[in-house]
């Protein structure tokens, strides 16, 4: 029978990677050819013996090996490509060396069920199960990510490689396909790898399976009291302000931000003192093209919005299947928080400003992508 998962104090993680062991180079041969009657030198050929190998696939094949001793993230990072910087595919004989990708799958598949059968993994106090995340529920978005949306990330230099930050970024395409996306981008594409702490509605959390997984995905509840408690222990949370008012507006309203609320995450970057982090995204808003809403279907089964687009219903769960337009996904220059006092949240001008600081570079942002775009499905 399986072991309980160890429950662990939230904290900030080390998220450095470890430095890969590279194997030393064999010493070059003296200027002079030794005495053949005289013993060999070290790293001397002795006459007629064969050939020493490439030095550069033994350091290739050292360092691969060093890796995977030292636990280094890329080799079960399962968003990492295959075949990556330091291999060598183009040398006779790696095809062999190296294992196919559907057998690593396979090797990484055996290892998270060996844990998760012995119990071998942490969940916070959120909920939040690191393992599961990275080896279940990521996975099936990267074909989404790369192939279908084609997704852009840009200024992800931007997002601090430790210590808590706050991402807020408007709200759109009718289902909110747009965080778990941009939730990818930083863990995948980020130099440090992060996981994004997302802040979600309370239906998200009272929809049966799906509330479990968002708790397990490391989400939480939209509330200043758990956005603090994340930001404070270190960690990168993600806030869509605009809530159902962004992703049900009518598509003739595409990429106008709606009302920010009340300017609650405002309220917690500045208790926190942490950096607030514009995010723009581009392409959400053409995937479900909102075209009407039926007011009672949504009354019956408790939703926001029941939305009606150019397929659905019309063409059943087909007209679910997103459209395929190009995104681009911005993270904006920090925003500080840190110099504004112990008590700045109490200000209630402070975090109007700051809020509409937050909101006007987000739309000033989108507005620039869109003139750049040339094309809804081509970029």
């Amino acid at each position: 029978m399986a072991e309980e998962a160890r429950v662990i104090p939230l904290r900030a993680r080390d998220r450095d990677a470890s430095r890969r062991p590279v194997a030393p180079v064999p010493a070059e041969p003296g200027p002079e050819a030794p005495d053949a009657a005289g013993p060999t030198e070290p790293g001397t050929a002795q006459p007629g013996a064969a050939e020493p190998a490439d030095p550069g696939a033994a350091q290739s094949g050292a360092a691969q090996s060093g890796a995977a001793q030292s636990g280094d993230p890329a080799a079960t990072d399962p968003t990492a490509e295959p075949g990556g910087p330091g291999s060598r595919a183009g040398e006779p004989g790696a095809a062999e060396e190296r294992p196919a990708d559907w057998e690593r799958g396979l090797a990484r598949l055996l290892a998270f069920a060996r844990r998760r059968l012995r119990g071998d993994y942490e969940v916070d106090e959120f909920g939040f199960d690191p393992d599961l995340t990275d080896h279940l529920l990521l996975p099936p978005l990267k074909p989404l990510y790369e192939k279908w949306f084609r997704v852009e990330a840009i200024g992800l230099h931007n997002v601090p490689a430790e210590g808590g930050a706050l991402i807020v970024a408007n709200h759109s395409g009718t289902l909110p396909l747009d965080a778990t996306m941009t939730a990818y981008a930083v863990r995948a594409e980020h130099p440090a790898h992060r996981h994004l702490r997302m802040l979600g509605a309370d239906l998200v959390f009272k929809t049966p399976v799906l509330g479990a997984l968002a708790r397990k995905s490391g989400q939480t509840l939209a509330c200043t009291p758990d956005a603090e408690r994340l930001l404070r222990s270190g960690e990168l949370v993600g806030v869509w302000p605009e809530g159902f008012k962004g992703i049900g507006k009518p598509f003739k309203d595409r990429y106008k931000l709606q009302r920010f609320g009340r300017g609650g995450f405002v309220s917690a970057a500045l208790d926190t003192g942490v950096p607030i982090i514009p995010c723009s995204i581009v392409g959400a808003e053409e995937i479900y093209p909102k075209i009407g809403d039926l007011k009672a279907l949504a009354r019956l089964f408790g939703f926001p919005y029941f939305p009606v687009t150019p397929f659905f219903p019309l063409l059943g769960p087909l007209g679910a299947v997103p459209l395929p337009s190009k995104w681009y996904i911005e993270f904006g220059e920090p925003i500080r928080t840190a110099g504004y006092g112990e008590h700045a949240a109490d200000d209630p001008m402070l975090v109007f400003n700051l809020t509409d600081q937050v909101r006007e570079t987000i739309q000033q942002t989108l507005y620039r992508l869109l003139t750049q775009r040339r094309n809804v499905f081509l970029g």
